[in-house]
């Protein structure tokens, strides 16, 4: 008899490595908060970009007959003193009170990363960039955001027009009054990553400055900024509703939330519903931009991430 040699079984193919990203959105999941605040602001920017769409109604149109009504198939959510359909005018507020807070999110994380990573980098810098944030730390921010729209608000809005105008002001505000904290978040972090083996590596074999900064520390300091974006989207958004119920953002046909609050102060004990379609919009808003922060640190944390 001859023994039969059997071929080897052939070797399992090897898993592919596991990404990162997958591991950022596994533990992003688990937190519930914040999975239902990405959803919660996934469906108010979706309502922002494709409402106008579908509810087709100006949101300017005045209807002195239709005025003060209550919620109907005609009118979901009723109409204002002047007829005005408050669905669209709360479709056209949360398109503009979005666009504002993404625009000045974005411009203050430029400006606090651009402080911090300089700050942080380059010794000689440190001392009065962190001397010029501590000033901006120090300034009553409302104070000083009233005093911008009223010193800059005529002459935008004669060069651009009043609603590019104001747009450009309240952002351009809102921006260089809150980055401060993003710089100070990434300047500590540069702080401990120019340290690191693979800093110390790339200075040893003469790789410029401003090489080091974009290739090795910006990549690892993402994480805090990418949470401060989502604080940031939040703080805008109060900012600008806080303005606009001043009677100091944007102008009274260009509708935003902190302005339908404002239109609706005085009808507040006869029509409450004006005043809590608004609030509960910004409220949302500005809760699941805050849980969705909260769900990044979490899973942008190696440390906490797996747990």
């Amino acid at each position: 008899m001859t023994d039969v040699l059997t071929p080897p079984a052939p070797e399992a193919a090897p898993k592919p490595p596991r990404s990162p990203w997958r591991d950022v959105w596994d533990q992003f999941r688990s937190h519930r908060g914040a999975l239902a605040g990405l959803v919660i602001f996934t469906l108010f920017l979706l309502a922002a970009a494709v409402g106008p769409y579908i509810w087709r109604v100006d949101p300017t149109f005045i209807t002195i007959r239709a005025r003060n009504l209550g919620p109907s198939w005609t009118y979901p959510l009723g109409t204002d003193q002047l007829g005005r359909d408050m669905l669209a005018r709360m479709i056209a507020g949360g398109r503009i009170s979005i666009a504002v807070g993404l625009t000045a999110m974005a411009l203050s994380l430029v400006l606090g990363t651009l402080v911090g990573m300089l700050a942080g980098f380059f010794r000689r810098l440190d001392g009065p960039l962190m001397r010029l944030t501590d000033l901006f730390l120090s300034l009553p921010l409302l104070p000083l955001l009233l005093v911008m729209v009223m010193l800059f608000r005529e002459s935008l809005s004669q060069r651009f027009g009043p609603e590019t105008g104001i747009f450009i002001l309240i952002v351009f505000a809102i921006g260089i009054t809150s980055w401060m904290q993003t710089a100070r978040i990434v300047r500590g972090d540069v702080l401990a990553l120019k340290e690191r083996e693979f800093v110390l590596a790339a200075r040893s074999i003469g790789t410029p400055p401003g090489r080091i900064i974009t290739r090795h520390l910006l990549p690892n300091v993402m994480s805090p900024i990418m949470v401060s974006a989502t604080l940031g989207i939040a703080n805008a958004i109060i900012t600008e509703s806080a303005l606009s119920f001043l009677g100091l953002g944007f102008p009274p046909d260009f509708p935003t939330w902190g302005r339908l609050l404002f239109d609706a102060v005085d009808y507040i004990r006869d029509y409450p519903s004006r005043v809590i379609w608004p609030g509960v919009a910004i409220s949302l808003v500005v809760l699941s931009a805050n849980y969705i922060g909260d769900g990044l640190r979490d899973a942008l944390d190696p440390r906490i991430r797996g747990r």
